[in-house]
């Protein structure tokens, strides 16, 4: 049986097609546009002339001699005229794992390749007439100057768990390794996906921190899946990717508590019912100066909390804000009860049975949220991560970089679509 030599068919075309595909699904009026990655040293050949009309052949995507290519593309093996029966693509003798469709006319590598790394490809198969079909081609991953992963956040304390359930009020915080500089590349590489689906928006907190969040709270029942696909991501001045992640989980009842500070009361609904009015004590008015000449404010900061942590004992210190003189009215040194950090700063919602005189009257705490015992027991044992804990009219808003919740409380028209 005599063997065909085969041209490298359309692999230039297929590639200018999936690079144009790619600039239309990225491009916004007002966001930077995707571009093919390069090192810069070469243009990727766009292949051999076309075979002619009828004849087998097999196109290989990347093309062959292709160089500064994305590893997050998949190499995709086309037959025309002919049925592929194997495709062996490696680096070093190492296999990348692919799929071929069931009329074995398309195979289509399925993970990602690695930075720097030659790859050989070689399709066999049969043409239409019988004859015996084989294409080989070799292309080169791009370089990258560093990589930088991502990791996802409950809060700056805990990571998002694969499988958890969390609040309503539960948001997505990516933390990246290093500043990306394309910050627009760097939110397309991640992926959130919701059931029932629902729109969600990024938030910058800082240079390497951002949040994502739906318009509203979620739906109980949404199973919330995060993928970030940032093996070949290209975040900006030589900056890659360097893994992908997935994890997913799912939405709770809608626990939200609502702390007035004009009535000392707070109302706790679940699933939109009222289960508890419980009187509360907050933060007081007025501030300490520390030490260092610092001022540190009393009040309990206004605005949208989600519980962080629950802690069945927490040791409390005015230490904390500097405050260590035992003699100083404000100084306390104490292991609290049934807490749920609804801040970074320490603000809980914690039992506090020396204020029980003061709860639903007046505030007298230094800026949690004072409640007695078999209430703090209650919330305790029903509130979990990313349950809502709304603060108002305390006279003192919470910033940005306050508590996980806070990104709630940022106008929808601000956060970043993408």
């Amino acid at each position: 049986m005599r063997r065909r030599t085969v041209l490298i068919s359309a692999a230039g075309a297929a590639t200018a097609a999936a690079t144009a595909s790619l600039l239309s699904a990225c491009k916004s009026d007002d966001q930077p546009a995707w571009s093919q990655p390069s090192t810069g040293s070469s243009a990727s050949p766009v292949g051999d002339a076309s075979p002619a009309p009828g004849d087998a052949a097999f196109s290989i995507v990347p093309a062959a001699g292709a160089t500064g290519v994305s590893p997050g593309e998949p190499v995709v093996v086309t037959a025309t005229n002919a049925t592929l029966t194997t495709v062996a693509v490696t680096n070093s003798g190492k296999a990348v794992v692919g799929t071929l469709d069931a009329d074995g006319k398309t195979w289509r590598s399925t993970g990602p390749l690695g930075y720097n790394r030659t790859y050989q490809v070689t399709a066999s198969g049969t043409g239409a007439d019988g004859q015996t079909v084989q294409k080989t081609g070799s292309f080169t991953t791009v370089k990258p100057g560093s990589t930088a992963s991502v990791t996802f956040q409950a809060n700056a304390m805990t990571s998002l768990q694969n499988g958890a359930t969390y609040g309503v009020g539960q948001v997505v915080i990516a933390r990246f390794s290093k500043t990306p500089s394309d910050k627009t590349a760097a939110l397309r590489a991640i992926e959130i996906t919701s059931e029932p689906a629902v729109e969600g928006r990024w938030y910058w907190v800082d240079s390497r921190t951002a949040h994502y969040r739906p318009e509203q709270y979620w739906v109980k029942g949404t199973k919330v899946s995060v993928h970030a696909n940032m093996v070949g991501a290209n975040l900006g001045k030589g900056v890659y990717g360097d893994a992908n992640k997935a994890l997913t989980f799912t939405i709770g009842p809608a626990r939200i508590a609502i702390a007035e500070n004009k009535t000392h009361r707070m109302i706790v609904t679940i699933d939109g019912v009222q289960v508890k009015n419980i009187p509360i004590s907050m933060g007081k008015d007025g501030y300490v100066t520390t030490a260092t000449g610092d001022k540190v404010l009393f009040p309990t900061r206004s605005g949208t909390h989600v519980v962080m942590s629950r802690e069945l004992e927490h040791q409390m210190s005015s230490a904390s804000y500097g405050v260590t003189d035992p003699k100083n009215p404000n100084y306390y040194d104490e292991l609290i009860k049934l807490c749920c950090r609804i801040s970074y700063s320490g603000e809980f919602v914690h039992a506090a049975p020396w204020s029980v005189g003061s709860q639903g009257k007046r505030n007298v705490s230094h800026g949690c949220i004072n409640i007695s015992t078999p209430n703090a027991q209650w919330f305790y044992d029903n509130f979990r991560l990313g349950d809502v804990v709304v603060v108002r009219n305390t006279g003192r808003a919470q910033q940005i970089g306050d508590s996980a919740g806070a990104v709630w409380d940022i106008p929808w028209n601000k956060m970043i679509a993408v």
